[in-house]
């Protein structure tokens, strides 16, 4: 088995890390990124929901722009 990437991840077959989908809870990744990830925000939001009402195009944009 191939070793994990990238926060966890696992590359694809072409080597990329997979993106995280858009109907991803905003519950789920507190596990990955902490509890105070995306506060304000229900666990049952959606990283969809998150990057369209942040004006954000990626999970990547949203975690560097909120430090």
């Amino acid at each position: 088995m191939k070793e994990p990437g990238l926060d966890g991840r696992h590359r694809d077959k072409d080597g990329k890390i997979r993106q995280k989908s858009g109907n991803t809870l905003i519950s789920t990744l507190r596990k990955e990124y902490g509890e105070n990830f995306a506060k304000g925000y229900p666990g049952s939001a959606t990283l969809s929901d998150l990057l369209k009402k942040e004006g954000c195009d990626s999970l990547h944009q949203f975690l560097h722009r909120s430090k």
